[in-house]
This record gives C-alpha cells, sequence and structure tokens, in this order.
C-alpha cells in the first residue's frame, strides 16, 4: 500500500521506519530538517564544538522500552546522567537541590526555616497519601483543589511541587494546578517519583538525541518529503487525498504523525467525532533558548542541577526552568549551556546561541477524557492518528503511538509488546 506519513517528530519518524518495511511510505515534513522536538544543534565555544539537545534529551530502559529497543536495534549508544532538581525563588531569595542534604541545605538559612522543613514534611505527607488517588473512579479533582482539600502548605506547593511539574510538562502554574491530581500521581507513581531512593537511571544519546534520526535515515526505505508543508487531507472511499506544497497525490491510508491541532487543521472535511477529540486537546507554544548566560541558573553553585526552576519576583509571571546541559550532557565546556524556557527577556543578548520554540500539549479533564475516545477515530476513513498526546506527550509515548498505529496496518515490530493502555512513560524536559 502507499501510505503517506505527515510530520516527522518521534510517532512519524517510527511510523514510517515500521511501515516501510512492508508498505511505500512517503514522509512529508513542513520545516526543512527532520526530528521535531529531536533536536541538536551544533555550537562553537572558544574553539571548540559541542552538540547540545534542545528538545528530546532523557530516557531510561525501564520507562522508555519501546526506544530503548529503538537504540538497540539502530546501534545508538547511551550514557548515563542525572535527573537532579533545583529551585530559586527571586522573591525570597530562597534557593535549593534536591538531590541530597547538602544541596538541600546550600543556603544554611534552609536548616532553622520553619517553611523550609514544613515544605519537607509536606513532600514525605505527599508521596505516602496521595497514591490514594489511585484507587477511586472518576477523574478526581484538580491539583489546586486536591493540594487545598489536604491543607498542604502553599511552600510544598508554590516552591517545590508546581515547579517540578511545570518543568515536566512545560507548563504555566496555572495550567498545573488545574491539571488531573489523579493524572499526576499516576505518572509519578508509575515512575517511581514517590519515593526517596530506588529511582531509575536515567541516560542521553551519546553524541546527541539526533544521532537516533541519522542512524535510523541509513536504514529505512521512505521517500522524504523535506520543506514540504501539507496543506489539506480528503478521504473517500479508495483512499486519501493529500495536498502539499507540490500539488495533489493519492494514497491508501495517511498517518497524521503531527500535533492533534495540527492534525484536526489538516483535515479539510473532518467530522464532528474527530473535531470532538482532536480539538479537546489543546497545546501551548514555548519560546526556547540556548545560551551561555549563567544568569538562569540559581545564584549557588551548589544549587546548581540538570533541572532549575525559577520563581519569578513578580507573582504574575509564569515559574521557568533552565536546563543546565553541562550536566545533562556531561558536556566538558568553560561556560555553562543552559536551554531556558520563556525567560527570553531576561537573556544577554550577547549570550543566545539558538532561539528555537516548541509546543506542548496542555493536560486537562477534557483531555484526557478524549484521549479515552481515540478508538472512535482511529483508523476511520484510512486515518490514522499518530502522536504523543495520546500519552503523557513525551518521546515513548510517541514511539508508542506508532508501533500500534504500525500494528493495526499489518507491521508487527517482533517482539514489541502489546499496547498496554496503562503503561506511561517518563518525564522529558523540553519535548517528550
Amino acid at each position: 500500500m502507499r501510505i503517506a506519513v505527515i510530520g516527522s517528530g518521534i510517532a512519524g519518524l517510527a511510523s514510517a521506519w515500521l511501515l516501510s518495511r512492508q508498505h511505500d511510505v512517503t514522509l512529508f515534513e513542513a520545516e526543512p530538517r527532520l526530528g521535531g522536538h529531536t533536536h541538536t544543534h551544533d555550537v562553537e565555544l572558544h574553539g571548540r564544538g559541542y552538540r547540545v539537545d534542545t528538545g528530546f534529551i532523557v530516557f531510561n530502559p525501564a520507562h522508555y522500552p519501546l526506544l530503548n529497543r529503538l537504540f538497540a536495534e539502530l546501534g545508538v549508544a547511551s550514557q548515563p546522567t542525572t535527573m537532579s532538581f533545583s529551585v530559586r525563588n527571586e522573591a525570597s531569595g530562597l534557593e535549593y537541590n534536591a538531590t541530597d542534604l547538602d544541596g538541600l541545605f546550600c543556603q544554611r538559612r534552609n536548616l532553622v526555616s520553619p517553611r523550609f522543613w514544613g515544605m519537607l514534611l509536606d513532600l514525605r505527607r505527599f508521596y505516602r497519601d496521595a497514591p490514594a488517588l489511585l484507587k477511586g473512579d472518576g477523574p478526581g479533582p484538580g491539583l489546586g483543589d486536591y493540594l487545598r482539600e489536604h491543607r498542604y502548605g502553599a511552600a510544598f506547593r508554590d516552591e517545590h511541587l508546581v515547579p517540578m511539574a511545570s518543568a515536566l510538562w512545560s507548563s504555566s502554574s496555572d495550567d498545573i494546578l488545574s491539571f488531573p491530581a489523579r493524572y499526576l500521581v499516576q505518572f509519578m507513581a508509575n515512575h517511581q517519583m514517590l519515593q526517596v531512593s530506588g529511582r531509575p537511571q536515567w541516560r542521553v544519546v551519546s553524541g546527541g538525541s539526533s544521532s537516533y534520526i541519522e542512524a535510523m535515515r541509513t536504514t529505512w526505505r521512505v521517500h522524504e518529503r523535506i520543506a514540504c508543508p501539507v496543506h489539506a487531507l480528503r478521504r473517500d472511499a479508495d483512499g486519501v487525498e493529500v495536498e502539499s506544497i507540490i500539488g495533489r497525490e493519492r494514497f491508501d491510508h495517511a498517518v497524521l504523525a503531527c500535533h492533534s491541532d495540527q492534525a484536526l487543521h489538516l483535515l479539510a472535511d473532518a467530522d464532528p467525532r474527530e473535531r470532538d477529540i482532536l480539538g479537546a486537546m489543546r497545546y501551548q507554544a514555548n519560546d526556547t533558548v540556548l545560551h551561555t548566560d549563567a544568569r538562569l541558573l540559581p545564584r549557588n553553585r551548589k544549587a546548581w542541577a540538570a533541572w532549575n526552576a525559577l520563581l519569578p519576583r513578580k507573582g504574575s509571571d509564569a515559574c521557568t526552568v533552565s536546563y543546565c546541559m553541562n550536566l545533562l550532557q556531561s558536556i566538558d565546556a568553560p561556560e555553562p549551556l543552559v536551554v531556558t524556557l520563556n525567560r527570553t527577556d531576561a537573556i544577554d543578548p550577547t549570550r543566545v546561541l539558538r532561539r528555537m520554540e516548541y509546543h506542548h500539549p496542555l493536560y486537562s479533564h477534557a483531555s484526557v477524557a478524549a484521549q479515552a475516545r481515540k478508538a472512535e477515530i482511529q483508523g476511520h476513513r484510512r486515518t490514522w492518528f499518530a502522536g504523543a498526546y495520546w500519552g503523557w506527550g513525551f518521546h515513548e509515548d510517541g514511539m508508542r503511538s506508532a508501533v500500534e498505529v504500525a500494528r493495526a496496518l499489518g507491521v508487527v515490530w517482533d517482539g514489541a509488546a502489546p499496547a498496554d493502555p496503562a503503561a506511561r512513560v517518563a518525564p522529558e524536559p523540553v519535548a517528550a
């Protein structure tokens, strides 16, 4: 069969890679590069070159089994990394690194701060009590309502849990507080985040995450249409018409491996179910900058972590996150290489190396309900929807959705486990 795959993030790449084993596949990508949130930059500092990721960065074999298997088949090497987390509050001056005791109390005043100790006590209580949410039926309360009902302190809410979740999903504090509490706790429980010890070892792709795309392209038989935006899809009983900048072509099936809102926009003949389900899953744009301005990291070097949340002085400004790529990718550079979201105006323009805009899914009770209705539109009218938005928005979700679509179209990845609706993936700093 002739199959069009639209979008080259992990869902599109994996769909094309698998489907091309048995079918004639054409991959459409609007941008001048393949990869979506898999984005590695070649930068030079003081005469030395570095490969720095700004999208997909981390994975672990336990929670990314499909992605881990893909890397193994492609011969893509990886290396251990740290997933340390810090918070800096510009208004109060508080800084801490949650990795160890020295980091927690890098400011010795934290030792005698009742507010800080209250945050730590609430953290342990949340680890102990929050799993009870998983025993109930229905969607449950929003995170903000749950925290109020159970009398969690403002320090735990504003200086730990919300910044951490904001960093995971690249979302604003308000969006996190409306996040379904049960969904968040399920994610944390599945990823051993509700415990102090026994957490998995995280890894990064050696030489930058785009290395796996380079390896994939050497093995597949795919017609690549790079810098070729698709304008519309129209379906009939015999196939799918794809209208792009090069004209109109017919295919037997189409895999929309772009974001849910983009997929809906492309469907010139969308039916009510497609509009309801895809329209319920919204996205947020995040301005992302790769730079060398250390002012975006905590002032105390002991507080520097892989993930660094910043609570701005103005309460009206959103919490932002900066990733120290020297720590995440073990880069030995003379200056910090930092990836910061939504704080561009605070970065010294002379230290900006790259600037991008990424879009990340926003989770709500409506979007979670829409995920459960996937079967109503999947494969109907010769159209398939693949994307990380069907799960938690991270790389393994995109990989899993591609494996499911390929299986439905007759391509079974030998050894790949059947789809597990309870399986979830782990955090990804900027992408997913």
